[in-house]
């Protein structure tokens, strides 16, 4: 791997998959010992839990969860 000139480096197709790493993932890197680790994120939560933090909220009208599928079902 080459680091760039913005600091960035790519981490291998193999790795990511190896390690679960999505794009959109949260990542850190520790440094011990004079060595550099790239860790996941603690507390940063799973794709999909992400996606329903954002929207969490969002319904028009304010509307809660049980109206909305009573809506959905034509109840």
């Amino acid at each position: 791997m080459r680091l760039n000139s913005k600091g960035q480096v790519t981490i291998p197709a193999e790795l990511r998959q190896k390690c679960g790493l999505r794009p959109g993932d949260e990542v850190d890197v520790i440094e011990e010992d004079g060595v550099l680790r790239i860790v996941r994120r603690v507390g940063a939560g799973t794709r999909g839990q992400r996606l329903a933090r954002r929207m969490r909220g969002t319904a028009a009208g304010g509307m809660s969860t049980d109206e909305i599928m009573e809506l959905l079902r034509g109840e």
